[in-house]
Formats: structure tokens, sequence, C-alpha cells
């Protein structure tokens, strides 16, 4: 009975970790899993602007070919550089708890306490996974608190006022941006894509994505179509619509032009088995939200091509 009591800590903790790590894959589903990833030109490695629909801005790259240049003064993460080798809200966090021994004052004598060895290691891990995932949980919420409420129509060039007060169509800080004159049908092309390029990630589509991404984005794709396939599921998207829209800055490098627009979309997103149809994760009724930043990259008067997706800090 003894051992009984002593382990109930530990099965509730895989309870609450199971729902969380639940919660966290439904929002990372789509294309891009919720990654920040892509190449920006010279500013791959530069903090986005704040805009309306993404008051702080976005991550930096998790993934990106791009090398640090002479203007960026960043070193580079690497093809595979992730989100625990940057400082931020959760490097911070959880260093200072490490560091300053404060992780077993958080939780008394840690959930795990009376038990020893490697059960005292694996609670110990499960502590730390734990509070990870609250305090994403918590930043995500507040995040989405201070997004100013939508009060436009769905198009990206009606949504706000900041395309001209803003000055984006010059673009903002660096040395190698010159002006960029985005115009109505730039917005509208903006909108189109984010709708094509989900739909064709959803049906795996990889001569579509090929059409609408820069060859870097669509290997990145084509490798998370390949991590579904392993796995023996499909990531069905459909009824993509943009919610809301601003541009966070433009700029010119040489006879490449970007953009990179924030945008807050809803979509019927599902995982589905392949070999039985059956939905496993999602909901195929009800459609989620998300909102991202994605620079397009074009030549000078060529097409707009996806170049970059980044999350929302």
């Amino acid at each position: 009975m003894m051992h009984v009591r002593r382990f109930r800590p530990v099965v509730a903790l895989f309870a609450i970790l199971t729902a969380l790590v639940l919660v966290a894959t439904d929002a990372d589903a789509r294309a891009g899993r919720g990654m920040s990833i892509g190449s920006r030109g010279a500013r791959s490695f530069n903090t986005t602007p704040p805009t309306a629909t993404a008051p702080s801005g976005g991550t930096t790259l998790q993934r990106t070919t791009a090398q640090p240049g002479p203007t960026t003064g960043a070193p580079s993460p690497g093809l595979f550089g992730g989100a625990f080798n940057r400082p931020g809200l959760f490097g911070g966090l959880l260093g200072g708890f490490l560091g300053a021994g404060l992780l077993g004052l958080l939780f008394g004598h840690g959930l795990f306490g009376g038990m020893g060895g490697i059960a005292s290691i694996f609670g110990l891990l499960l502590q730390i996974m734990l509070v990870v995932f609250v305090a994403r949980l918590i930043w995500g919420w507040w995040q989405r608190r201070q997004t100013p409420a939508y009060a436009g129509g769905p198009m990206l060039h009606n949504t706000s006022p900041s395309y001209e007060s803003q000055g984006g169509y010059a673009g903002t800080g660096g040395t190698a941006g010159g002006a960029v004159s985005l115009g109505p049908s730039d917005y509208d092309t903006f909108e189109r894509l984010l709708g094509e390029i989900e739909i064709a990630y959803g049906a795996e589509d990889l001569n579509a994505l090929r059409q609408h991404a820069t060859p870097e984005m669509v290997s990145y794709l084509a490798e998370e179509l390949a991590k579904n396939t392993s796995n023996g599921v499909v990531n069905r998207i459909s009824d993509v619509k943009l919610l809301q829209g601003d541009l966070a800055e433009a700029w010119r490098e040489g006879d490449a032009e970007y953009a990179t627009v924030a945008m807050r979309y809803a979509l019927k997103d599902t995982y589905v088995e392949r070999a039985s149809g059956r939905v496993v994760e999602g909901d195929p009724e009800h459609p989620t939200e998300a909102t991202e930043l994605w620079t397009f990259w074009r030549t000078h008067g060529g097409a707009w091509l996806l170049s970059a997706i980044q999350q929302p800090r």
C-alpha cells in the first residue's frame, strides 16, 4: 500500500503532462509545425518589428540556411538550431531555477523527494518538463490577451492603417534595404498564398509547394511530410481564412525584394490515420486559429514566394 501511495504523484503528473503535450502538439500542426524556419535575406537574424497582429514581433529563426553577414552581427544558430539554444523566457527561467537551486524550493522537497536513485532523477526531469509546459501555456495565453480585437475586414490591405503610418513600404532599419512599393494586389497575393500553401501542404502536393515557396522552405515542408508518412498519418488542412493581417517590414536587397507580414488566420487542422482515415488528432468540424509572420521574397517584378515562417514572441 505504501508503494502505491508513493507512486500516485507519478501517475498524476503523467496525466498532466500528457494533456499538455496533446495541447502543444495540436497547436504545432499545419505547415511549419509552429516553428520559425526559412530565410529573410540580410535580416534573417534581426528582430521582426511588432505589429497590431503580432504585438511582440517574431521569434528568431530556428532553422535557416542563411549565413550571418556584416550587417547582422549575430551568430548563426545552424541548420538545426532550436529554441533551447537561445536565451529567452524559458532558458532564463529554467537557468535561474536550476542555477540558484530554487527548483526544489518551488516544489517543497520535490514531488519525488522520498525516492532515490533513478526515480529521483526521473522526478526532477518531470518537474522541469512541467515548468516548461506550464510556462509556455501561460505565455501563449498572455500573448493572446494582449492582441487587439480585430476591427477590420479580412483583407490584408484593409485591416490596419499601419501600412501607411508605420512607413512599412520603405522597410525599417538595416543598411541593405531600399524602398519597396507594395499595393493592394501584393496584399491580395499574400492572402492567396497563405491559403494555397496550407492547402497544398495538407494535400502533400510538393509540386504546388514548389510553385509558391523557395527551395529552402520546400525542403523543410517536405521533411515534415516525410515524418507524417513515417508516422502513418496525414495532416489534413481545409477552410483556411485570413482574419487579420498587417505589414511588419518591406525592403530590397539588390534585385531581391522582401515583405514580412503578420497574419492571424483560421483553419480546420487534423491528423488522419492513413490506413483507416480515422481522425487521430484535431477537430474536423471546428476551425482553430494561429498567428504567424510570413516573409515573402521575389526578384524585382517577379512572383512572390514564401521564404520564411516565424512564430510570434
